[in-house]
């Protein structure tokens, strides 16, 4: 039986079609996949996303680790309550697990990371802190909701800790603000909408939960959230990425942080070697306007007879047109051709997103 987050009965009181994820039940959809994905774009929803893990290092040296730890530098991190997206990297450059890091002090810093690939990360992080004398304390105690959509602080604001109203209401995108009492508000998010991701005992999340309700926020499932993600360009670990694959491969070389060039990362000998050969595979946008779906693992032929494969792809509510991120051998291509049910269809390239704050992002 998988593991329950304290919103599973609220789940199932509103008839949620509950699925196994990294080991998780949790909500698909409440009844319209295509509703909840309309309800992100135009109001406002909200995901249950407590079987993420939180983990809390510190130590004296824990600044010096994450340097080490990430591709991305946590030295860029100057203000408390900023945060970082990054990859993870085994020593060969591939992608353990992408994640991001908030600072809260000197001494202190915080990771978010996929259910999926908790406890590889969990050692993993372990074994390399060894050396830092890092203390990492993981918050099982914590649940974790994301409100997301263009209405979604305003109706939020009033069911915060008044300590944190006013704070949380000034929040920069990938900043955060928290109380001694646990709760903590960051302006994050995996929808490519403004928001809230909110982390807090988890004994007060079913309060929480029922006041969104009561404001209008609808309940939102793992099936909506996964077009929400691909429509904003946003990879997804596991299909964009992998132990296998290198940032560089999987649109994220913006996540690596190559200078200053004395520091060292895991896996930057492997990345640099990459990068300095230049002919690794790329990932790019595809966009079809045929009646068909792009889906992950359809092979992709590129003019010179070459193959790639869609690593995701979706039918695109907001823009009424199959959408993927695909990755290609490298070059430069305008279109490509798709195999889909023995039939080779055109689709366009494009650079991703295809889809932020509810409007279209690619020429259409």
């Amino acid at each position: 039986m998988g593991k329950r987050t304290a919103l599973y009965n609220k789940h199932l009181e509103k008839n949620a079609k509950m699925v196994d994820f990294g080991g998780w039940l949790m909500p698909l959809h409440y009844g319209s996949q295509l509703n909840e994905h309309h309800q992100v774009r135009r109001d406002s929803g909200m995901f249950d996303v407590s079987h993420m893990t939180v983990l809390d290092l510190s130590g004296q040296r824990v600044r010096e680790f994450l340097r080490y730890l990430l591709a991305n530098d946590v030295a860029r991190l100057k203000n408390v309550g900023k945060a970082l997206y990054s990859c993870m990297l085994n020593e060969h450059g591939g992608v353990i697990d992408d994640l991001i890091v908030y600072f809260q002090g000197e001494t202190k810093y915080r990771l978010i990371v996929n259910a999926a690939t908790r406890e590889k990360d969990i050692a993993w992080i372990t074994q390399q802190a060894q050396a830092f004398d890092v203390e990492i304390r993981e918050r099982e105690e914590l649940a974790m909701l994301a409100i997301q959509g263009p209405n979604a602080r305003d109706k939020v604001k009033s069911l915060l800790p008044k300590s944190l109203q006013e704070s949380a209401l000034a929040l920069t995108a990938f900043n955060a603000v928290w109380d001694d009492n646990d709760y903590f508000v960051a302006r994050t998010g995996y929808t490519g909408e403004d928001g809230f991701e909110i982390i807090l005992p988890a004994e007060q999340v079913t309060e929480l939960w029922d006041g969104l309700l009561k404001a209008g926020v609808a309940p939102i499932g793992l099936g909506a959230r996964d077009t929400l993600r691909l429509e904003a360009g946003m990879n997804l670990y596991g299909a964009d990425m992998d132990e296998n694959t290198s940032p560089l491969e999987s649109g994220l070389s913006w996540t690596v942080a190559f200078k200053p060039e004395d520091r060292d990362f895991i896996g930057r000998s492997a990345l640099e070697a990459q990068r300095d050969k230049g002919n690794h595979p790329i990932m790019v946008g595809l966009v079809l306007r045929e009646k068909a779906v792009l889906r992950g693992h359809q092979v992709v032929t590129v003019a010179d007879g070459k193959i790639g494969e869609i690593t995701s792809g979706t039918f695109s509510p907001t823009l009424g047109f199959s959408i993927a991120l695909a990755r290609l051998p490298a070059g430069k291509y305008e279109q490509v051709s798709v195999t889909i049910r023995n039939k080779q269809l055109v689709a366009q390239v494009v650079n991703p997103p295809f889809v932020r704050q509810g409007k279209a992002c690619i020429n259409l």
